[in-house]
């Protein structure tokens, strides 16, 4: 079962590390490219489009699965394994402190301003370097995380 769990939490951090690195490497200098416009819109529509189904499932995992693996009983698992999952259980809890304090926040105003009518150079300028900000933190501690429970499995 201990398995089962530590590969649950390696697979969902390995999935949203990767998530959090395409947004970082690929989609945000994409979408730095689009009038101010067309970017308030398209973040909009993907900020509505992701917080669905299996993204939360991962999203949830990232922590459930490394406390249970942390928490059930392991024959045999070392100390060394028992604190690279905890550090990657930190890293991960982190990753989530910083996207429930700081990018979702921001995706709220975000959406919140669609109503209000304000100038889309207005919006972008209140959300865009903010957000990339939050994210360029919670980015490499997901990452990190993910080393830490791959590590965990293989020391």
């Amino acid at each position: 079962m201990a398995s089962l769990l530590l590969a649950l939490a390696i697979g969902c951090t390995g999935l949203y590390a990767g998530f959090m690195l395409i947004f970082q490497t690929g989609i945000m200098p994409a979408l730095a490219r689009l009038t101010d416009a067309e970017f308030v819109t398209a973040m909009r529509r993907i900020n509505e489009a992701v917080p669905r189904g299996v993204f939360l499932i991962v999203f949830l995992g990232v922590v459930a699965f490394p406390v249970a693996a942390f928490f059930v009983p392991v024959d045999g698992r070392t100390d060394t394994q028992k604190w690279l999952v905890l550090a990657g259980l930190v890293c991960a809890a982190l990753n989530h402190a910083v996207t429930i304090g700081g990018n979702i926040p921001l995706n709220n105003a975000l959406a919140a301003s669609e109503a209000t009518g304000e100038e889309p150079s207005a919006v972008r300028s209140a959300f865009e370097k903010r957000w990339n900000g939050f994210h360029r933190v919670r980015t490499p501690l997901i990452v990190v995380a993910f080393g830490l429970l791959t590590a965990a499995a293989v020391v």
